[in-house]
């Protein structure tokens, strides 16, 4: 695999992201059941961005120093747009969440240690289907097209299907696990299991809390199916690829804080995030046609999403009268 991250770039790597995890599962909340503040949840996300600018910025005077100029412009806006289009697309995660939480009755108290051990599960997931991506499509180029073909097809199935949220209750997952294992009714504070008698013997059942944790991993499997596919039509530079990937997953329990109580007003974002992954389809697909600039793609990214937040913030502003449906208004 050609990549320009030598085994001392990745081993900061990972002792900065090591770092991190340890600061925000100790330190953040001073304790684990802790009911995280939007104020908190901001200054959260701001660190978490600043630091992914920081590794951007050192990234860009390494490779300036070491392969010139050009290289550092190009694998430096590499990873600022695979950042955009990967915490972009992670707010699909943040609905499914709430969802989740909501369908559970999961107070906010204990989110916090769900999210933390989810996104522990994430960033060993992506990383091995990261590198698993990147050797497929080194030895087979042409699925480049179908990850495009893909990415095109799933961001008009999201478009389509907006209206439509899940139901938790109906998920085949938690009806099998349901069958399968013993399941505590009620919650028991931040454990996952505990012992309990049942029958005359100490059984050990497993707590609702466990039930959602599961379903967090399995939802963020299905959205890296999408997002990982994306990147690739930015970089196949594993190190860009995966840094800019772990990034945007290490700063999501903050993003989920932030914009929990605000989510009803972005009503259209999944429309944005719908039209990011045609986008990067179409990118795909004409690889090898029409190359699109990273540049273009980044400005192209940013301006979706951001006119899709502006235009959710002015339809849900307070005072404007509830409509039929965004979609009777177009």
């Amino acid at each position: 695999m050609e990549t320009i991250g030598t085994w001392w770039m990745w081993a900061g790597f990972f002792a900065l992201v090591l770092f991190m995890l340890l600061v925000d599962l100790l330190l953040v909340g001073g304790g684990r059941e802790h009911r995280v503040s939007f104020r908190e949840a901001a200054s959260w996300s701001v660190i978490w961005v600043a630091t992914a600018l920081g590794f951007a910025g050192l990234l860009w005077w390494h490779l300036d120093g070491q392969y010139g100029r050009e290289m550092a412009d190009t694998k430096t806006l590499e990873f600022i747009t695979g950042y955009l289009i990967e915490k972009s697309l992670a707010v699909d995660n943040v609905f499914v969440w709430l969802m989740l939480f909501a369908a559970f009755a999961v107070p906010p108290s204990l989110q916090k240690r769900v999210l933390a051990f989810g996104i522990l599960g994430a960033i060993v997931m992506r990383t091995g289907m990261i590198f698993g991506g990147v050797w497929l499509i080194n030895q087979f180029h042409w699925l480049l097209y179908v990850f495009g073909a893909f990415l095109l097809l799933t961001g008009i199935k999201m478009w389509r299907t907006v209206d439509q949220p899940a139901d938790p209750a109906n998920n085949r997952l938690l009806q099998w696990l349901r069958r399968r294992l013993n399941v505590t009714e009620q919650l028991q504070g931040e454990r996952f299991v505990v012992m309990q008698h049942k029958d005359g013997r100490l059984t050990r059942f497993v707590t609702p809390l466990f039930l959602v944790l599961i379903l967090v991993e399995v939802s963020d499997l299905v959205f890296a199916v999408d997002s990982i596919p994306a990147i690739f039509a930015v970089s196949r530079d594993p190190f860009i690829v995966l840094t800019s990937n772990v990034f945007a997953i290490l700063g999501l329990r903050a993003m989920y804080f932030l914009l929990a109580g605000l989510a009803d007003r972005f009503v259209l974002l999944k429309y944005g995030l719908a039209v990011v992954l045609v986008f990067i389809g179409a990118k795909m697909l004409l690889l090898d046609v029409w190359p699109i600039p990273v540049l273009f793609s980044l400005g192209v990214v940013a301006a979706i999403i951001g006119t899709s937040i502006v235009l959710s913030l002015r339809k849900t502003a307070p005072g404007v009268p509830p409509a039929s449906g965004w979609r009777d208004e177009v």
